[in-house]
């Protein structure tokens, strides 16, 4: 029998970045994961990249994994908001944020994927105080005092359990923890372009009438100088039919939408799809339980704060175990509730209401949101809010 002082089921990104922060504050961390942990670093370049927000980067430099990143972030220094079609020039209202506005930090960086799963591998395999038990499947049972999770023949004692296990989570079910859904019948396509033209740090968040198409820069390679990761949206039945796309013709379908403003461009990597839906849990936590990232909450990818969310409830959490005797204690988990889900609820409500406002070709309200998105620009005090947001302050 081993005892640790936490035990985290999922070692996706979150759960990952988490056990590698907890155990750099000297805590002894159990990490379970169903899959095998190499096998989730894709050796080429494969299209898929995060944008982590400046107040979601503090949980991995405490967890030692960003100077650890073995690909450069790229920094976004401006956002662009534009609305239009595919095909046509974007409308002249625009909204652009500019990060010298509230100071030197960039908004945030977009990293490989890989990268930081590279990074957090290394750092679980390096540090003598995680248990990893990864590809393993846990059962897991919690009492008053402790909880105990079995994987095979061991069994495993913590004070506390964090549920990383994602949207599908089994601790939530097994908690009885209900969910509410919102579906969007929309799906993501994801992909990397290289480019003529430098992106100069610009993202570019475009409204169109299917739904968000996002440029986001990114670092070079040695073969390609010039990278942008997209992520669009647009209705299912849409994204389905480009899937059967050959990558000619895809990539057509992209620079209609990105527009000619890096000059050529070419599809690199891997494309992914993903069908999009927002949930969120009536509650994060239970005896003994923590959820955290996609196992509490899902949102729509329309501000990119999907993953920043869950680095957040994880930084949350983290700062609340530094000083807590007991890290499962049913008050610190009351904290830990009343720090996050206001404020991922919140978020959800606004990116529900984003993608309801800005995913319709109706005329006057296309007017509308460009007048709107001209007045914000000419208006510093709330434009400024905006951009804070987006940095996670």
């Amino acid at each position: 029998m081993s005892t640790v002082d936490i035990a985290i089921i999922g070692a996706g990104p979150v759960g990952g970045a988490l056990a590698c922060r907890l155990a750099e504050a000297g805590r002894r961390v159990a990490l379970v994961d169903r899959a095998a942990l190499p096998p989730m670093e894709h050796p080429d370049f494969d299209g898929r990249a995060y944008a982590i927000a400046a107040g979601s980067k503090r949980l991995l430099d405490e967890a030692g994994l960003w100077d650890a990143l073995p690909f450069p972030p790229c920094p976004i220094q401006t956002i662009d908001v534009t609305d239009g079609r595919p095909g046509r020039p974007a409308s002249p209202f625009k909204l652009q944020f500019d990060h010298r506005e509230v100071g030197s930090e960039p908004f945030g960086w977009i990293i490989e994927a890989r990268a930081l799963r590279i990074a957090i591998n290394r750092r679980l395999h390096e540090a003598p105080n995680i248990l990893l038990r990864a590809p393993a499947s846990a059962r897991v049972a919690r009492a008053a005092d402790v909880a105990r999770i079995t994987v095979g023949d061991e069994t495993i004692v913590a004070r506390l359990v964090i549920a990383a296990d994602g949207r599908d989570s089994q601790l939530r079910r097994e908690a009885n923890i209900p969910v509410t859904r919102i579906p969007y019948r929309q799906s993501a396509v994801v992909c990397c372009i290289a480019h003529d033209k430098p992106h100069r740090g610009v993202a570019l968040e475009h409204f169109l009438p299917g739904g968000p198409f996002a440029q986001l820069p990114m670092s070079g390679t040695a073969d390609h100088e010039n990278i942008s990761a997209i992520v669009f949206t647009d209705k299912t039945e849409i994204v389905e039919r480009l899937g059967q796309l050959d990558d000619r013709r895809f990539q057509q379908e992209v620079v209609k939408r990105l527009g000619p403003h890096l000059g050529a461009a070419k599809l690199i990597g891997r494309r992914w799809t993903y069908p999009l839906s927002a949930m969120h849990a009536a509650r994060y936590i239970d005896t003994r339980l923590a959820l955290i990232g996609d196992a509490a909450h899902g949102i729509h990818p329309i501000a990119g704060q999907g993953l920043n969310l869950g680095l957040r409830d994880a930084l949350a959490l983290a700062d609340l175990i530094d000083t807590a005797e007991d890290p499962g204690a049913p008050e610190l988990l009351r904290d830990y509730q009343a720090a996050r889900r206001p404020a991922n609820l919140l978020m959800l409500a606004a990116t529900d209401t984003l993608d309801r406002l800005f995913s319709t070709d109706f005329r006057p309200l296309r007017l509308a949101r460009d007048l709107g998105l001209a007045a914000v620009n000419r208006m510093p005090r709330l434009k400024r809010r905006f951009m804070l947001a987006a940095m996670g302050s």
